[in-house]
């Protein structure tokens, strides 16, 4: 593990406990609900969701589609702890600790991955395309949500988190996808400068 990831995980450690207590939690349960209104998921899809945080969102997507199955993977353990801790379905979802740039799962494991208001966490955006094109199956799905300026394809903002923010273009995006054999759908706001761009392999 690098200096920067681990000084990354050690600030989400602390911040676990009161994680879903803040202002931020309350915005991505609104980017959670418009995100939804976009998803599309076969009766039995297994789905997973990168930078999962306490698992709101597999338990929302538990509830719309009852008979998926989900795994969540955050780099915090404090994280992973939380959301088994919250876990209403433990019978359909789980929730491990892992690194975006090396998961622990199979090829084609997955029929959708998620990933919201995470990806701009990522020192290397290119390894976690490349590792979710690994574990998507042919046909399936990538959800990527996370904010962007428009003025520039990436951007860096220092000072609010370990190793700043990484901020990136609809263009940025579609490269990452393109270099990880992922074909661009389509883009949609979904709150603000949130922007939901959808790929599929």
């Amino acid at each position: 593990m690098t200096n920067n990831t681990s000084i990354k995980q050690t600030f989400f450690d602390r911040w676990a406990p009161s994680y879903d207590w803040l202002f931020p939690s309350v915005i991505y349960q609104a980017i959670h609900q418009r995100l939804l209104e976009y998803v599309n998921l076969s009766t039995s899809a297994n789905v997973l969701d990168l930078g999962c945080g306490t698992g709101k969102l597999l338990n929302r997507l538990a509830v719309n589609f009852p008979t998926i199955q989900g795994t969540g993977l955050d780099l915090s353990p404090e994280m992973i702890s939380q959301a088994n801790s919250r876990n209403y379905y433990p019978q359909r979802l789980r929730f491990v600790s892992g690194n975006s740039e090396e998961m622990p799962f199979a090829e084609a494991e997955f029929d959708a991955v998620f990933n919201t208001i995470s990806f701009l966490h990522y020192p290397h955006p290119q390894k976690v395309f490349n590792e979710v094109s690994r574990v998507l199956r042919p046909g399936g799905y990538f959800y990527l949500v996370d904010s962007y300026f428009q003025w520039q394809d990436e951007f860096q903002y220092l000072g609010i988190t370990p190793g700043g923010l990484n901020l990136y273009s609809p263009t940025a995006r579609a490269k990452f996808g393109k270099e990880a054999g992922l074909n661009l759908q389509a883009n949609y706001y979904l709150l603000g400068a949130v922007l939901l761009t959808i790929f599929t392999k």
